[in-house]
């Protein structure tokens, strides 16, 4: 696959010249983007956004490079061009990592589920990288319910999501998203008839946006509205007929998921914000009835629902629980009738999946999953694992009456593997697993160590290298981190990842605060107004590596997505020469503009995560004084490369398109500063693998580019 359709004038990066101290790039004009005085008057404060006119909003539709207005469209088509030819020199390279990564061809061996009758549904990796998706039966017979390559021919961009099966085993379901704009239609096969049909043409929200009626007669989809917040409840007949509107929710700052209990017992539809949740209960056999309140919803209360040993039991931090306990509830009043699982503060609990026998949760201790087995007499069993850094995820769609539960265990360099635990004892059994050719985990380290940040707490590291690298000289660094919303950035197995390390470098995660490796108090140590701590912990982190001869300054490049590009362009603002570098995937970078945006799609929902600029002076203050757009100054800079996808609604295009004005700008550095703009993407990449590892390869080798150049010569 040729990364660029222009030869390459540099020559390999293994013949580079090291000595050189800032890298080269081609000598280009940058586009320039004029200033236009645009002031904002908000709350007594006054500012003025002068690249504010390079934000478009169609009056209907999806953006495209030819609906733009002039002169933005000149000017995006101008930074395209600008991109591809200051990357056209490293296409050699880029070439070299798109080929290390798809030489390596995966298979899937996966026994079905222990002492399983009936079906058993699994995928295994397709044509270029998609995934086939397919169902086994306890008497030898397999169907194929889905091929991703088959029904992503033809389309420019394709991604699906939220795969499963009827509880009758008749149906099977999938979202996708032909667009790149989040906005799904739903699918589904009946496999007694062999045909496909769309049960809803768009509009649907994947990402726990669907699920089969216990009857397996209906399926309920939530719609997204003209702002693409998910924000009715539908439920369609699978034998046809108009959908029905179930649930309407008026409050922008919530967000919708709908599932069925593991016991298929009850549809629960779920609506919550960071801080806020009320569930809504629909009864097997009452599934045309109007669904039933839970709790009321209530500011500072989240609680999740489920069903076990003949009762609901909930995942909650009610009580001051701020790392959540779970609580079985009164059958009849659904009030706490007593607790399951204490609180334990900075043990977090992340979640639980009920087996008849069972009660499997997933929770955290120092930073690392652990799989605990409760039984019904109170018994626990607990399951960790000896490697410095994991993930563990337990399989979605498991069987109620299952004698073992499957999780999916993996780590920077074990690619994953099935395990089956046996709910009576916690004996583990090793079922299934991918294999990559080329592929050896015992060649590479795995290291989790620990940075000390400015206040004095530990940051957690996850550090991945070959063995057989020189560790007495410092290496190219990678540095990612994300840091937002409580979500942990998991230590998984990436083949890019993998590529960068297989280069002879070093690859790390800083599990910064807004995560929530340690707990809520690191979520809520890296939002509002502690957010500033997020981008010192990861500088900390960079710092910590360079100190132990892992890298310097000249060979660190700094890497984040969503999120993580405001983490890593705040930090970038913080110290502009402390990177080699800086990536910022579809970056998060106009902070404050966009938190004063009422009319985005995310704004109200993220308001307990950022705070409110429209109504809290002091939420505008450290907003202004960290948003990485509005804080770019004079300084040397160093190479920036932001991606941006004009479908995307999550982070728009704009936001990075005026980080990269103002930095331009602002910097007294010749280093470049480059978008990388996709027309036909959102805020994810096409599934494809041209698209997914194709990226991956540009940005590597921006990356290596930058960070060669500041590497010492070999003694």
């Amino acid at each position: 696959m040729p990364i660029s359709p222009q030869a390459p004038n540099l020559a390999p990066a293994a013949d580079h010249a090291a000595t050189a101290a800032q890298p080269v790039w081609p000598a280009l004009a940058a586009p320039h983007a004029a200033p236009q005085d645009h002031w904002i008057e908000q709350l007594g404060r006054r500012r003025n956004d002068d690249f504010a006119w390079l934000k478009y909003i169609p009056e209907t539709g999806t953006r495209s490079m030819d609906q733009l207005p002039e002169p933005l469209g000149s000017l995006l088509q101008a930074e395209r061009q600008y991109a591809q030819q200051m990357l056209a020199p490293l296409a050699a390279s880029a070439q070299g990592f798109y080929d290390a990564m798809a030489a390596h061809v995966c298979s899937t061996e996966l026994v079905p589920p222990a002492a399983l009758q009936g079906w058993a549904y699994s995928s295994r990796p397709g044509a270029g990288g998609q995934r086939v998706f397919v169902r086994s039966h306890s008497d030898g017979r397999v169907q194929t319910l889905v091929d991703e390559a088959v029904q992503s021919q033809g389309q420019v961009y394709y991604r699906a999501t939220d795969h499963q099966a009827s509880p009758d085993d008749r149906y099977y379901a999938w979202a996708e998203d032909l667009i790149g704009n989040d906005r799904h239609r739903i699918c589904v096969f009946d496999t007694h008839t062999g045909q496909t049909q769309v049960l809803v043409e768009g509009d649907a929200f994947g990402y726990g946006g669907l699920t089969f009626s216990p009857s397996s007669q209906d399926l309920f989809w939530i719609w997204r509205d003209a702002h693409s917040r998910p924000s009715r409840l539908y439920r369609s007949a699978l034998q046809g007929g108009q959908p029905v509107l179930v649930h309407e929710e008026s409050d922008p700052a919530l967000f919708m998921r709908v599932v069925r209990t593991a016991a298929n017992g009850f549809v629960v539809l779920s609506l919550f914000g960071p801080d806020t949740s009320e569930v809504r209960l629909i009864a097997a056999g009452q599934e045309h009835a109007a669904p039933r309140v839970l709790r009321p919803r209530e500011r500072g209360i989240r609680y999740e629902v489920n069903e076990w040993d003949g009762s609901l039991v909930a995942l909650t931090n009610a009580g001051g629980a701020t790392d959540r306990q779970i609580l079985r509830l009164d059958p009849a009043q659904l009030q706490p009738q007593h607790t399951l699982a204490p609180h334990r503060l900075g043990v977090p609990i992340t979640m639980m999946q009920p087996f008849a026998s069972t009660l499997v949760r997933l929770q955290r201790v120092d930073g690392l999953p652990q799989l605990v087995l409760l039984q019904r007499e109170g018994t626990e069993t607990t399951i960790g694992f000896d490697e410095p850094a994991y993930s563990l995820e337990l399989l979605p769609g498991q069987h109620w009456d299952a004698s073992h539960v499957r999780i999916k265990h993996q780590t920077p360099a074990q690619p994953p593997r099935w395990l089956d635990i046996r709910l009576a004892d916690g004996q583990i059994t090793d079922v299934g697993r991918e294999t990559w050719s080329g592929v050896d985990p015992a060649n590479y380290r795995i290291e989790r160590l620990q940075a000390r940040a400015d206040d004095g707490q530990w940051v957690p590291l996850t550090v991945l290298s070959r063995k057989d690298i020189d560790a007495s000289q410092p290496q190219p660094l990678l540095l990612t981190g994300y840091g937002a919303y409580g979500i942990a950035h998991e230590a998984s197995f990436s083949l890019p990842a993998l590529a960068w390390a297989d280069a002879g470098y070093r690859y790390a995660i800083a599990h910064v605060r807004g995560g929530s490796e340690k707990g809520h108090g690191w979520y809520q140590g890296g939002c509002r107004e502690h957010k500033r701590n997020s981008l010192t912990d990861f500088i900390a982190c960079a710092q910590h590596l360079q100190r132990l001869c892992y890298s310097t300054p000249q060979q660190t490049v700094a890497h984040g997505i969503s999120a993580g590009g405001l983490l890593v362009c705040g930090a970038m603002n913080m110290r502009p020469g402390q990177w080699a570098g800086v990536i910022a995937q579809v970056p998060f970078v106009d902070m404050l503009n966009t938190m004063s945006d009422a009319g985005h799609p995310l704004v109200p929902l993220l308001r307990p995560d950022w705070g409110d600029p429209l109504s809290d002076p002091a939420a505008y203050d450290y907003i202004a004084a960290l948003s990485p757009y509005e804080n770019v100054r004079e300084a040397a800079y160093p190479p920036l490369l932001c991606t941006a996808g004009l479908k995307d609604d999550r982070v728009p295009y704009w936001e990075p398109a005026k980080l990269i004005a103002n930095v331009r700008r602002r910097s007294t550095s010749t280093a470049p500063a480059l978008l990388l703009l996709n027309p036909d993407s959102g805020h994810q990449e096409s599934d494809q693998q041209e698209s997914v590892l194709g990226q991956a390869a540009r940005l590597w080798a921006f990356a290596q580019h930058c960070a060669l150049a500041g590497k010492p010569p070999a003694v």
